[in-house]
């Protein structure tokens, strides 16, 4: 007969850690929060301490009742929520709801759900802590002040349905600053001469770098030329031959943010899909014989620590799967990554570094698999050995000029065995090799190409680089950067397009009303102030009813000139070439979650909408006769079809091409990734490079 209940948030969850208690706990799930703030006001009596009404959330019920039935028959209840502020203010409801003794020990965290840790929690239980709980009220009534008094102005003087959230907000900005700034943008143009070298039969290339000993830019063509002049008919001797090694170190194991950027550069995951599959990890897959099994720690978190056994644990697998010279003398340590950096949990690691990926695969599905191996790739590479690279710096001269070149291959593969962290400018080559030279050496010269380059303008945000930026500011919280980014394209403040984020006409009048009446909520200072407030609550070091005032006073004056002085304003829409094929209006532009299409000016009568069709300069290779435009699938993916649909049928997720292929003649289409791209064959399979003109595109 069981004695004791265990409330946990999910029946993942509750499966999994059922399993480790036995016969004597009965385990349940609240299925998330039981109490919120009303959806119909603000939920907040400003006067009163800044107090919240709370309410049971709709559709809760018969979870509450079978909660309180199952109560009144143990003698003990325990409230197993996450290990963090939201998991603390769950288990503070449910406690309230079930008439519990706060004082008592009722609360149990663990940061892995696995056998040893679930055991080890229950033999340590603890109050709740209000510290926790009061910075996550904190941070709920400050969000919905802000939201509830800035959004119905909003709604008034813009339109229906928009929002404001101090997050969001300054997300929103960062996107429209990036944007400001690629639009203000001047290329410059600069040069490049390379030469194009042989020894020993081996090819490789070196770039000009000096002219008379001095490095020298070559900002136009006329001093590209006067280089050209002086390297005219001189030989190409070595002059410099410098060889040293270098040390690479891994990446420290992931954190919330660096999980966020990691998944979508590697695996192409928005940061909400990252967080989901990541929660189904962490609360429990089922694993054939060993049943439901937590895979990873928890993975809300911002501090790189591992704990000693766990390291323990992996130094021994280290050295048992690739050798001792793999594993470091001592354990690795990683300092924070700012000093915002909370403790409180581990990194995100597997809970056992026995359960590689291959071993588990069977049991989970693809995108479970992928985020597990990349969890449990990271983990593993962070606690081995640095890898050991030979570099060689050559310089040549030709005459007067000198031209380097670089090279390096792994000496000593270390942690890159396993896994390299990605980057948002793509992947570098590690193996440049280049021929054994000597000083004294006359080398061949096969080609000298001088090309003629501009600079780039600053990139647009991608998750990946919104979310770095965020964390770097101080902006938000590891658990709030996936629903920022998800309100912000819902509200249609910025779009996406070539996964990156573009502001939208909204989106730009919105930030321009805010910067006026509210610029402390755009002000990135500010906003990161105000995390470091509710930190402090956390800590036990700040009242949270103190941070509050300090924050609505203020606000609450910018309020008020904001309800007398904020003007009404009516979106302008730009008006197409097109006329509505229903009802003959004209067509407008509108930025929707893809990107822009159009729509009958007639809406709401006519709700008419049309895609925008963008020729891509290519005839149709089924047809001959239509041209290639491209498409958005329902889900806002793009491919690539004939405009002479439904007649022609022809379609591809790939970017056709003009070109055919020498093999079989069919034509070609372009493959892309990040270290470049290619022409296929999608029939034979043949490829080759891309042009550069083609691959700028």
């Amino acid at each position: 007969m069981a004695d004791s209940l265990v409330i946990v948030e999910s029946p993942a969850k509750a499966k999994t850690i059922s399993k480790y208690l036995g016969s004597k706990y009965i385990v349940k799930a609240s299925m998330g929060h039981i109490r919120d703030l009303p959806k119909s006001q603000t939920g907040v009596e400003i006067e009163n301490g800044f107090q919240p009404k709370y309410i049971t959330i709709r559709g809760k019920g018969s979870v509450l009742k079978e909660l309180k039935d199952a109560s009144k028959k143990v003698k003990k209840v325990y409230l197993a929520a996450d290990p963090d502020r939201e998991g603390e203010a769950i288990a503070w409801h449910l406690a309230h709801y079930l008439e519990l003794d706060q004082g008592e020990a009722c609360r149990v965290v663990f940061n892995e759900i696995t056998k040893q840790a679930v055991k080890d929690a229950f033999k340590s239980p603890r109050p709740i802590n209000m510290d926790l709980v009061n910075a996550q009220q904190a941070r709920r009534i400050l969000d919905r002040l802000v939201g509830y008094k800035i959004s119905p102005l909003l709604w008034k003087k813009v339109k229906k349905g928009l929002s404001a959230g101090r997050v969001q907000s300054v997300a929103v900005k960062l996107i429209i600053d990036r944007e400001n700034e690629i639009n203000a943008f001047v290329p410059e143009e600069y040069w490049t001469i390379t030469a194009r070298l042989v020894q020993d039969n081996l090819p490789f290339e070196a770039k000009f770098h000096a002219l008379d000993n001095e490095k020298k830019e070559l900002p136009n063509e006329q001093e590209v030329q006067q280089v050209l002049a002086a390297i005219e008919g001189q030989p190409f001797v070595v002059s410099e031959v410098k060889e040293r090694e270098r040390l690479r170190n891994p990446a420290p194991p992931f954190i919330t943010s660096t999980l966020q950027q990691e998944a979508a550069r590697k695996l192409g995951f928005r940061a909400a899909k990252t967080m989901s599959i990541a929660q189904q990890l962490y609360e429990g897959v089922d694993i054939g014989r060993e049943g439901s099994v937590g895979l990873i720690t928890y993975m809300r978190t911002d501090s790189t620590r591992i704990s000693p056994v766990a390291q323990e644990e992996a130094k021994a697998y280290i050295v048992e799967k690739f050798g001792a010279e793999y594993a470091p003398e001592q354990f690795r340590v990683y300092a924070k990554r700012n000093s915002n950096a909370q403790d409180a949990h581990e990194a995100i690691r597997p809970t056992s570094i026995h359960r590689d990926p291959e071993t588990v695969k069977p049991y989970l599905t693809k995108d479970q698999y992928r985020l597990y191996k990349l969890v449990w790739e990271r983990f593993t590479a962070s606690q081995m050995s640095s890898a050991v690279l030979d570099t060689m710096t050559v310089d040549i001269k030709a005459g007067r000029a000198t031209f380097r070149a670089t090279g390096s291959k792994i000496k000593f593969p270390g942690f890159m065995k396993v896994y390299v962290e990605g980057s948002d400018d793509g992947p570098s080559d590690e193996e440049n090799l280049l021929p054994p030279l000597r000083e004294g050496m006359t080398v061949e010269r096969t080609a000298i190409e001088p090309k003629q380059h501009f600079t780039s303008p600053p990139p647009r945000y991608t998750e990946a680089r919104l979310v770095r930026a965020l964390e770097e500011l101080g902006i938000g919280r590891p658990s709030t950067y996936a629903p920022t980014l998800e309100t912000i394209h819902k509200r249609g403040y910025v779009a996406i397009e070539d996964k990156k984020f573009v502001p939208t006409e909204l989106g730009l009048l919105v930030n321009q009303l805010m910067e006026e009446f509210f610029p402390e909520i755009l002000n990135v200072e500010f906003t990161a102030h105000m995390e470091d407030d509710l930190d402090h609550v956390e800590e036990g070091k700040k009242d949270w009813v103190e941070v509050l005032n300090e924050f609505y006073e203020p606000f609450s004056k910018r309020l008020k000139i904001a309800e007398d002085e904020m003007r009404e304003v009516e979106l302008q829409e730009e008006v197409s070439d097109e006329t509505c094929d229903k009802c003959g209006r004209p067509m407008v532009y509108k930025m929707g979650r893809f990107g822009k299409f159009l729509a009958c000016s007639g809406f709401p009568e006519c709700r008419n909408t049309k895609p925008i069709l963008k020729d891509i300069g290519v005839s149709c290779p089924k047809c001959g006769e239509g041209r290639i435009i491209e498409r958005r699938s329902k889900k806002g993916r793009i491919f690539y079809g004939c405009d002479k649909y439904p007649g022609c049928d022809y379609v591809s997720w790939d970017r056709p091409s003009d070109k055919s292929c020498p093999v079989c003649e069919s034509r070609l289409v372009e493959k892309r990734s990040r270290s470049g791209g290619k022409l296929l064959c999608p029939e034979c399979g043949h490829s080759e490079e891309m042009p550069e003109e083609q691959e700028q595109a």
